[in-house]
């Protein structure tokens, strides 16, 4: 096909052409009825915030550009079908687990999804086997599913309908998707990727197998993570083996029926310039990723982290243009330093969580931008460096799950104090935000040690979100 097209693009160019007398949603009419939107975000802008038309296609039941536009996103990502998702992934993941799996059905995924997968579960009734995977303990984080792991899950839990796989994990960690994939099609199971943080996978052969590659049968993709469109854009891509229409419909169920142009449209040009540019731009991105991991390493006691990690298994791959940098020799948590380079050096990371931060590096970068960053860590380790932090345990605490996401959500419920839950089931989630990965799920049993984690990652002034009480100093249980 020809990637150079970007139908609907094109599409909101011809309407602008036509000067358009607008007597529909939405009310501020090309800008006009709100004049300080209009001057915060500009005519350009405004004019191509519009609604579904007979010339512009309808996202619910595409049938002309919106259509062109997800066949030419389905040739860019070598996949059957492409939906654009306007929900962020987390739409893009639920709608494949409920595409795969009704109330009552077992579904095998590692514990440490994304809250959207849990959310799926709680929607759907659908029951979670989870894969604890193994921990690099002394980086604090949880690493792939291997396959020795996946084999037990799917004997004990022959009658499982899918399996879900994270492509790569926050961190950058890589399963061996391949061999998974094949081990759940030899037993009759779909297999699930979420490639929130795996967009580029598609577009250089120096990175991790993409899950279409790997065979998948779904795969949720966060465009506007490294792929350049606008934040809440995602796609979701589609197997040969998977009804995409029956697909669509479940997309529909949760999906706005008004779905917003400026989202669409930069899905639309965001993978022209993928197809085109992709190969080239993540060879650059390596480049700074791999210049940024040496001048780290060189500061001395920060460990910025990479494929030295591999050992085929539950590290079966790493993607490299992930920053990651273990931070406790330092003497700092991860947020602690997250929190001075905001305030102290106006640079925004993507998260700090317990031991780690995450630097998100893209084609925007500028090397002198890395140097800058490289030199705020360099001053923070001069300045507040202390006695070497330590880790609370791990950043992944085995879960003890005693029902299902959906019954524990929809119990009757009593609010106590964190130290009073202890021993009692959780009807809610707990987490660190970013990732956004539980340390407490609906269903799952109040341990010591989640209390403990808990208490100590608001110590660290950890974001934490989930529970109806915005503190975080109460909790409702069973």
């Amino acid at each position: 096909m020809d990637q150079n097209r970007m139908p609907v693009y094109e599409a909101l160019n011809r309407l602008k052409a036509d000067r358009i007398l607008p007597f529909d949603v939405p009310g501020h009419k090309h800008g006009k009825a709100n004049p300080e939107l209009t001057e915060f975000l500009g005519d350009k802008c405004m004019v191509v915030d519009v609604n579904s038309m007979k010339s512009l296609d309808n996202l619910c039941h595409p049938v002309s550009v919106i259509k062109e536009a997800e066949k030419l996103a389905a040739d860019a990502f070598k996949a059957s079908h492409a939906f654009f998702m306007v929900g962020g992934t987390t739409s893009a993941v639920q709608a494949m687990i409920m595409s795969v799996a009704r109330e009552g059905d077992e579904i095998i995924l590692p514990r440490n999804v994304h809250r959207s997968a849990i959310n799926a579960l709680i929607l759907n009734g659908a029951i979670p086997v989870y894969v604890n995977p193994d921990s690099n303990k002394k980086l604090g984080i949880s690493l792939g599913m291997t396959v020795d792991e996946v084999k037990d899950a799917i004997k004990a839990h022959p009658n499982a309908k899918a399996i879900l796989i994270n492509n790569p994990t926050y961190y950058g960690i890589c399963s061996n998707i391949k061999a998974i994939t094949e081990l759940a099609h030899a037993h009759g199971m779909k297999v699930l990727a979420d490639e929130a943080h795996g967009t580029h996978f598609y577009f250089n052969d120096k990175l991790p197998m993409s899950a279409m590659e790997a065979g998948v049968d779904m795969s949720a993709i966060s465009m506007h993570k490294s792929g350049g469109s606008l934040t809440q854009s995602s796609m979701l891509l589609i197997g040969k083996n998977v009804n995409a229409d029956y697909v669509r419909q479940i997309i529909n169920l949760t999906q706005t029926t008004s779905g917003s142009y400026l989202l669409i449209s930069s899905l639309d040009m965001s993978r022209k310039n993928l197809a085109l540019h992709g190969r080239e731009t993540f060879d650059k991105i390596m480049k700074m990723a791999e210049y940024a991991r040496d001048e780290i390493n060189s500061i001395g006691d920060y460990y910025a982290y990479s494929k030295e990690l591999i050992n085929g298994n539950s590290v079966y791959d790493f993607d490299t243009t992930k920053l990651s940098v273990n931070t406790l020799d330092v003497g700092l948590a991860g947020i602690e330093v997250y929190d001075l380079l905001r305030d102290e050096y106006d640079i925004q990371i993507e998260f700090g969580d317990i031991a780690n931060i995450l630097a998100y590096i893209s084609v925007g970068d500028r090397e002198r931008d890395i140097e800058r960053l490289v030199g705020a860590l360099s001053e923070i380790r001069r300045k507040f460096k202390g006695d070497k932090a330590e880790l609370f345990e791990d950043e992944y605490i085995s879960p003890t799950v005693e029902m299902s996401p959906k019954q524990a959500f929809f119990a009757e419920a009593i609010a106590l104090p964190l130290k009073d839950c202890i021993g009692k089931i959780s009807t809610e989630f707990v987490m660190c935000y970013p990732p956004g990965i539980p340390i407490l799920a609906p269903g799952e049993k109040v341990t010591e040690q989640i209390y403990e984690y808990i208490i100590y990652a608001k110590e660290k002034n950890c974001t934490i979100l989930g529970t109806e009480d915005i503190n975080t100093e109460y909790l409702k249980v069973i």
